[in-house]
């Protein structure tokens, strides 16, 4: 694809992007680690994003995203909805660009990633989490102000940035003598970066994660169409996987690469948090656990070479204590 190609806003995520992405990021952001843990008796690969400058692998794709803005873009500034991971990757970006972010979270987003995104310059709207339409909340914003919308899943740039984990991962399997094909484990919110890892990693076998009450991708690969979660107040501790629906834009890709799935509960995630602290020595946030319970609660069983993404840290003290136990 020719360089004009891959910058229309009305393309399809590709490979192509997603290599793009990466010669972009690595000139930004070095690799995150690839840590080795043993899991009856395989060891899994277990990528550690939550050492990411904004505690999250979001900052791929919120890099990509703005670093392809136009002058008349940047001038006019921009607009995110997110929980949380997504916002800080927004915010870090476009500090550093020197571009004007207006963040729409959730009131009862954690306070530590509210915090940590206006700590990054940006202006943050809050809204009712259930009850209030953040994306629409967003459009009438984007009306007014001719900004331009960073979505934290359902866009080309941002599927591609995210998708340069997977490429990260498999350089670094390579350097240590580890070849062969990849199974990659990722934890789901809306499927920007379960497919964007589709995208980067073609060959690779590819399993979601998802939490209770939130499995909207899983019920919608299975219903061959996309779904809403049926009950939007259900309570979850993965405040990063809370997505409504997936868009087209990810089903289109995740319908033809998703290998199994597995929902996981609570209990499940706040024991892979615990064994995160415990052999890895990492702070590990409950949606970033997602995929690890996946394994460790056998729900998912790894092929071939396993990766299993550890996609954020960004959680309260008073949370994380009471999902891993007092680890103090």
């Amino acid at each position: 694809m020719t360089e004009q190609e891959l910058r229309d806003p009305k393309r399809k995520p590709s490979h192509e992007g997603v290599q793009r992405a990466m010669m972009k990021i690595a000139q930004i952001l070095p690799p995150t680690p690839l840590l080795p843990l043993e899991v009856d008796g395989q060891t899994i690969w277990c990528k550690a994003e939550m050492l990411q400058p904004i505690g999250a692998f979001k900052i791929r794709g919120a890099w990509h995203r703005l670093s392809d803005l136009t002058e008349e873009e940047r001038a006019r500034g921009v607009v995110a909805v997110s929980s949380g991971n997504h916002a800080q990757g927004v915010a870090w970006a476009a500090k550093r660009l020197g571009i004007s972010a207006t963040i729409i979270m959730p009131k009862n987003a954690p306070k530590a990633k509210i915090e940590a995104t206006r700590g990054y310059g940006a202006e943050v709207i809050l809204y009712q989490r259930p009850g209030q339409d953040r994306d629409a909340i967003a459009a009438e914003l984007i009306a007014r102000t001719g900004a331009t919308l960073v979505h934290p899943f359902g866009d080309p740039w941002v599927m591609e940035g995210q998708g340069t984990l997977g490429l990260e991962a498999e350089a670094q399997l390579k350097v240590r003598g580890v070849e062969g094909p990849l199974h990659i484990i990722a934890c789901c919110g809306g499927g920007g970066l379960s497919g964007g890892l589709a995208l980067a990693c073609p060959d690779a076998a590819l399993s979601i994660a998802e939490p209770e009450g939130w499995d909207d991708v899983i019920r919608s690969l299975a219903a061959g169409e996309i779904v809403t979660v049926e009950d939007q107040s259900f309570a979850t501790p993965c405040d990063a996987l809370q997505t409504p629906r997936t868009f087209p834009i990810n089903f289109d890709v995740l319908s033809q690469r998703v290998h199994s799935s597995a929902v996981v509960t609570p209990a499940e995630i706040a024991a892979a948090m615990r064994v995160a602290f415990e052999k890895l020595h990492l702070v590990v946030e409950p949606g970033g656990a997602a995929a690890l319970a996946a394994v460790l609660s056998g729900k998912v069983v790894p092929i071939a070479t396993p990766v299993v993404t550890l996609s954020g840290g960004n959680v309260d003290w008073e949370t994380y204590r009471k999902m891993a136990g007092d680890v103090r």
